[in-house]
């Protein structure tokens, strides 16, 4: 919304010298977004000029200019070039003079064009900042409007402040200078001039007719009627600057007036030309077939659920959005009718979509408009039709009105001050409520507050229960009393305690809220399962990887990408009803298909080495579960629907993925970059199973999409917890990484649930640790994790770690079978362990593997 502060002035005695940024600083502390301020750069001399003579003067580019003499009040006439040849001698015209800087920083000055020295230009409304006026001509002066060598920067008001404002939607009052001025009178402290404060006094019965089929859709709709008014009447040049400024053209007097009013007060405004209509206005919904072309010359498709304004001949307009060509205003016109209504904001916005067509009317019925100002509204636009074009009011109008006032609400007198944590008087909030347009006055005897009112309560605030406001009789009030409060017509957005609680705490000034830190609550803190997750995700930074957030919607080709079988239980999915796109519609039952596209663009724009991880949600339906059923908006739900709800909703474990292409370390002077592997994937998996204090059971296994011989599965407690390995080539194919690309996927859940309540730190041993290294061939099947297994078991108390750092198979060990090298080192708390005990303990520990899987040790 565009606010000349002119305007803005004829409503609100603002102070002397106060500019448009001081008045756009006030607006943004209470609440409104203002987003720009236009202030002019125009300096003179800018003077009226009188056309004494012109020639015309062909060019040869084919373009016609007029050397011109004007008056311009001094003894000689000023010569100048002009393109424009929309005036003729004698005319009042404005000159800008040598040495003046017109809007954007023209600077003017004496210059030869076109075989003259023109000194100086005669200005159009676009040079002079008023916006385009649709002529790409001249101003033209009425005759006797000013005299030359006037100023016309004071005759035409040039330099005006303009506040540019953005209105948010529950803020639609404020698409009017009416509601602006509003703001800006609470601001200063001042009264508001209510350009709607009029003397009504038109019949109620007898006007144009006017039947409502939808008193849903269309509340209120008032008609007056205007005869007699001068087809040729020009706008006055204030209204059209008024109209320029606000960011709309000049058109003709009649479509001038109605735009007029719709910014002054806000109420949407259409008129009709009298002798074009037919029969009664019917304001109904659509009907199948039915087409109107709009003002806008386009010929729309109707729906059944368009609201229309129609008479005997069938539409004449889109209610709220836009009218008809048939029965439009012209040059012609005589006789209008005047239509101010109140339509249904839902309404209005679903046929602005529904037609692609956003209108100044319709932006203003989406945020509701003030459904007593019609008639006010209808009166304003007839009396100035009057004025300025000479019509004559016929005292008949028609009125038919449904709507219901807003309800009051019964709320605590300290309600913002609770809300807020701020000293806010009750003197202070009944001032403020009544500032915006509330009717405060003492509640009933037993009546209770609203809902939303109860148990809203500060630590922070102290209130002192002191009387504050003399409301309705005079009663004094304390912190704890009720107050009934009725909003205003204009504000639909004013409905429950917290909304005039906001109201308050908006003029009170956010800035003299206090900010407290409210204390946290002793003996709370971060869960285990908090504490896992952090410790998790610095394990894995800290190994060189990065995380990643990606959109948890998967589809199909996901799948088929990673090589899922038809009977893979990851492709039953929760499908949603309106997925974002039609190849994604479902919610991911594995992190990897997104994790994987991630990874894929990364790598398209040349980041081949990559190690990034992502945690999130998969969303695992049951197989029994049934759709739950929609409960009615009309009342709470029951318990059993509760209960319904939340046995529909699938199971939704935490997982975590991680991705590694390319190489761990990179190509230098030191040689050969390290590419990753699968040991790469799974020592991160057991990075994450250690950062919780969990010692998982690794064994090979097959599982798309990872390579059938290169992948291992991850078990705590015989339950698998998650897998790890190199992804099928076939896999990386498709999804357009480096070859043997690695991956891995953990249940954190399951993880984490499977370790210890807490993790404790070891104490070191300042005592020297033995040393002690075997090797075991045992059959080729065997898994190493659980041959390590057997190790640890036998060790006891004394091994404090253990490592395979060797793999052998060939001919000096036999076929089928493998030898494993461990290195194990000793240590006791408390003393120096001999050779002795060394060799007992190491002999302890083989002998386990021995009988367990008949492993012989390997010597030399």
């Amino acid at each position: 919304m565009r606010v000349p502060l002119s305007w803005l002035r004829e409503y609100v005695d603002l102070p002397a010298g106060v500019t448009g940024r001081d008045v756009a600083e006030k607006l943004i502390r209470a609440g409104l977004e203002v987003e720009t301020v236009e202030e002019s750069d125009l300096t003179g001399p800018l003077v009226v000029g009188k056309v004494l003579t012109y020639e015309n003067e062909p060019q040869k580019n084919g373009k016609t200019i007029r050397w011109c003499s004007l008056d311009i009040g001094k003894d000689e006439p000023q010569w100048v070039v002009c393109g424009a040849h929309n005036f003729e001698v004698g005319d009042l015209v404005v000159v800008v003079l040598p040495g003046a800087v017109l809007p954007g920083g023209f600077a003017i000055s004496a210059r030869k064009t076109y075989g003259h020295v023109s000194n100086g230009m005669i200005c159009s409304s676009s040079e002079l900042g008023l916006g385009d006026d649709g002529t790409h001509g001249i101003v033209v002066l009425e005759p006797g409007e000013a005299t030359p060598g006037d100023d016309a920067i004071e005759l035409l008001a040039l330099r005006d402040d303009v506040l540019d404002i953005a209105v948010t939607p529950d803020r639609g009052y404020c698409l009017s200078i009416r509601g602006v001025a509003r703001e800006a009178a609470t601001a200063y402290g001042v009264a508001l001039k209510d350009p709607a404060d009029l003397d009504v006094n038109g019949n109620r019965s007898g006007g144009y007719p006017v039947r409502v089929d939808d008193a849903e859709a269309c509340s209120v709709f008032v008609t007056r009627t205007v005869t007699g008014i001068d087809a040729k009447a020009q706008s006055p040049r204030w209204l059209q600057k008024r109209l320029l400024a606000a960011g709309m053209r000049p058109i003709s007097i009649g479509v001038d007036v109605t735009n007029y009013v719709m910014l002054e007060l806000g109420q949407p405004i259409h008129g009709y030309d009298k002798a074009r209509l037919s029969g009664e206005i019917v304001v109904r919904r659509a009907n199948a077939g039915e087409k109107l072309m709009t003002l806008d010359d386009q010929t729309r498709e109707l729906d059944a659920e368009d609201l229309l304004i129609t008479d005997d001949s069938g539409a004449i307009g889109i209610a709220g959005v836009m009218g008809g060509a048939t029965t439009e205003i012209s040059d012609a016109t005589t006789d209008v009718v005047i239509e101010a209504a109140h339509f249904h904001p839902i309404v209005i916005a679903r046929a602005s979509r529904r037609h692609k067509l956003s209108s100044e009317a319709s932006r203003r019925f989406e945020r509701e408009v003030d459904p007593l100002l019609p008639r006010y509204a209808a009166q304003r636009v007839a009396d100035l039709l009057a004025e300025l074009a000479g019509g004559t009011i016929l005292a008949d109008e028609t009125i038919v009105d449904t709507h219901a006032l807003p309800e009051p609400v019964t709320i605590r007198a300290d309600h913002a001050a609770r809300v807020a944590g701020a000293p806010i008087t009750i003197e202070e909030t009944v001032r403020h409520l009544e500032s915006v347009g509330c009717t405060v006055a003492p509640a009933e005897h037993g009546a209770r507050p609203a809902s939303l009112a109860a148990g809203v309560h500060s630590p922070a605030l102290v209130v002192e229960p002191r009387a504050g406001a003399a409301t309705g009789g005079g009663a004094a009030l304390a912190g704890d009393d009720l107050i009934t409060v009725t909003p205003p017509s204009w504000r639909p957005d004013l409905r429950d305690p917290n909304d005039f609680a906001e109201e308050v705490i908006r003029l009170f000034g956010y800035d003299n809220v206090p900010s407290i830190l409210p204390p946290a609550p002793g003996g709370q803190g971060l869960t285990v399962s908090q504490r896992r997750r952090r410790r998790i995700a610095t394990a894995l930074v800290g190994a060189g990887l990065t995380e990643v957030v990606s959109y948890p919607f998967i589809g199909a080709a996901d799948f088929d990408a990673m090589g899922l079988p038809a009977e893979d239980p990851r492709r039953t999915t929760v499908k949603l009803v309106n997925p974002l796109s039609d190849e994604e519609p479902s919610m991911q039952t594995t992190l990897l298909p997104t994790l994987l596209r991630t990874a894929e663009r990364n790598v398209g724009r040349g980041a081949s080495d990559l190690a990034i991880f992502q945690t999130g949600l998969v969303f695992l339906p049951k197989p029994e579960s049934k759709p739950a059923p929609l409960p009615s908006v009309a009342q709470r739900p029951s318990d059993a629907e509760v209960q319904s709800l939340y046995d529909a909703l699938p199971d939704q474990p935490l997982h975590l993925g991680v991705v590694l292409t390319g190489s761990s370390t990179p190509t230098g002077w030191w040689g050969k970059g390290q590419p990753v592997g699968w040991a790469d994937a799974v020592q991160l998996a057991r990075t994450v199973a250690t950062a919780v204090g969990v010692e998982p059971v690794v064994r090979n296994t097959e599982l798309a999409p990872w390579h059938p011989g290169r992948c291992a599965e991850l078990s705590v407690d015989g339950k698998v917890i998650g897998h790890a390995g190199e992804l099928h080539p076939k896999v990386c194919q498709a999804f357009g990484l480096p070859a043997r690309s690695c991956a891995a996927e953990l249940d954190l859940d399951a993880l984490i649930a499977a370790g210890p309540s807490s993790i404790t730190a070891e104490p070191f041993s300042s005592y020297p640790v033995a040393k002690e290294d075997v090797a075991l061939i045992v059959p080729a099947e065997v898994a190493a994790a659980e041959v390590e297994a057997a190790l640890v078991e036998g060790a006891g108390e004394l091994l404090e770690s253990i490592r395979l750092f060797d793999l052998y198979t060939g001919e000096q060990i036999g076929e089928g079978k493998k030898s494993l090298a461990f290195a194990l080192r000793f240590r006791a708390a408390d003393r120096t362990l001999k050779e002795n005990e060394v060799a007992d303990v190491r002999q302890a520990a083989v002998q386990v593997a021995v009988d367990r899987f008949g492993a012989v040790q390997r010597v030399g």
